[in-house]
């Protein structure tokens, strides 16, 4: 089972522009996502989703730099983007990861995609419903389930969010939730990054926190945190946009 990590990443964010390209502890935010993401153990290669826009060309030259493969389709279109980019690696099995978790934790991505095998799933998702923080998320689905919702969706919504189609068809497909441990589970919180503020609360966690040549330990932040709740009011108004 081919296990590929994707990692959609661009910079037009309409409400933070570049932010995956932003620096933290002196490298960019999607370097740190990579770094983490090859922390974890069940991932063959990881892949990284940009867009063929001129501007998003510094994306692919990070992810060349840092020796991982790159596929460049389409802005808007993310779910024909992601199944691309998974034929391009003949993927049997895809983890979907955004560029705004720089705190993505490679244990839970492990934990994601050990259930998905132990289980007959087409699909399972790890984030809010789980009870872990925003920014932890992770969703582990087949190449099959993936080239179905690439057929079969359609307009903006479902074509923009890559799973949509996918858990919104319970009858077409085979889904769950993760059960995520109960020491991983802190609804409310914000450890993504979406707007200037959960930026701020990102660069406290690593100016406290990160070590050169090791990554942070997810338990650790939340330890810091639970020390700490004062940091949180640093992105607590900010709202999640809703699909």
């Amino acid at each position: 089972m081919y296990t590929v990590g994707i990692v959609q990443a661009r910079t037009g964010s309409t409400r933070f522009p570049g932010k995956v390209l932003k620096p933290i502890a002196g490298r960019p935010m999607l370097s740190h996502i990579i770094e983490r993401l090859r922390s974890a153990r069940t991932l063959d290669t990881i892949v990284i989703a940009t867009t063929a826009l001129p501007q998003d060309q510094p994306i692919i030259d990070l992810a060349e730099q840092a020796g991982v493969a790159w596929y460049a389709g389409s802005e808007e279109d993310v779910l024909a983007r992601y199944a691309e980019a998974a034929e391009m690696v003949r993927a049997d099995l895809v983890v979907r990861v955004t560029g705004d978790c720089p705190l993505i934790d490679p244990n839970t991505v492990d934990g994601v995609v050990r259930y998905f095998l132990a289980h007959d799933f087409d699909y399972v998702g790890a984030g809010v419903s789980s009870g872990l923080p925003r920014g932890l998320d992770t969703e582990v689905f087949s190449r099959q389930a993936l080239d179905r919702a690439h057929r079969l969706a359609q307009g903006a919504p479902a074509r923009e969010h890559v799973t949509l189609y996918i858990y919104r068809h319970p009858e077409l497909f085979r889904c769950a939730r993760y059960p995520a441990p109960p020491e991983l589970q802190r609804l409310g919180w914000r450890l993504c990054v979406d707007e200037e503020a959960d930026f701020r609360l990102i660069e406290e966690i690593y100016n406290r926190l990160y070590r050169p040549g090791r990554i942070i330990e997810i338990r650790d932040v939340l330890a810091l945190l639970d020390r700490e709740p004062e940091l949180l009011k640093i992105n607590a108004h900010v709202r999640q946009k809703v699909v």
